[in-house]
């Protein structure tokens, strides 16, 4: 079963946030791999972002 592309795309900018608020959390702590982690989790939202904005244009692209 695969997401839709507005799951892909909320999933994505819920994975962002709480991306930026690792790394911020991280950077006030002095903790490097809490800085990792919130820039891993931050780039996967970008990815599932990119995914829903991807099966967008195919739906848009497919005939109807």
């Amino acid at each position: 079963m695969t997401m839709g592309s507005a799951m892909d795309k909320a999933k994505g900018h819920a994975n962002e946030t709480m991306g930026h608020a690792k790394q911020a959390v991280g950077k006030m702590a002095g903790s490097k791999k809490l800085q990792a982690e919130g820039k891993g989790q931050e780039l996967k939202g970008e990815g599932q972002k990119a995914m829903g904005k991807a099966k967008d244009a195919v739906k848009k692209a497919a005939p109807h």
